[in-house]
């Protein structure tokens, strides 16, 4: 198999309120509106705000957003955040903010000595 894209669907329970937040206080640009839903550039991927949710998805959903800057964010975000930034026992410095719907969001910084910036190939 060969995968050509990705996207990450998302269905949330108030449209609005969501798109507002991925395009106004997460930053991200819109790559694409339908009727019903909104496509996001994400990194290397997309994200794709459509449908409807009757609640929220639990702790079994999460984006994990790399960030080049972990305080930065921390202060833009500062009121969505429902856990502080930490460095994790894995090496990573990580901080959950969540979206409207509830959705948790881990921003992740990795630190520059980090084996995910290396490669460990010889």
């Amino acid at each position: 198999m060969e995968v050509l894209a990705s996207r990450v669907l998302l269905h949330p329970v108030d449209m609005q309120r969501s798109v507002a937040f991925y395009r106004d206080v997460l930053g991200l640009a819109v790559a694409r509106e339908f009727p019903g839903g909104t496509v996001f550039f994400l990194g290397g991927g997309f994200l794709e705000v459509s449908g409807t949710a009757d609640g929220p998805p639990g702790d079994a959903v999460a984006l994990w957003l790399q960030v080049r800057d972990l305080a930065a964010a921390h202060r833009e975000l500062a009121e969505h955040v429902v856990r502080e930034p930490r460095q994790e026992p894995w090496g990573l410095r990580e901080m959950w903010i969540s979206d409207p719907n509830g959705t948790r969001i881990v921003l992740v910084q990795v630190p520059e000595d980090h084996p995910i910036r290396r490669d460990t190939r010889h």
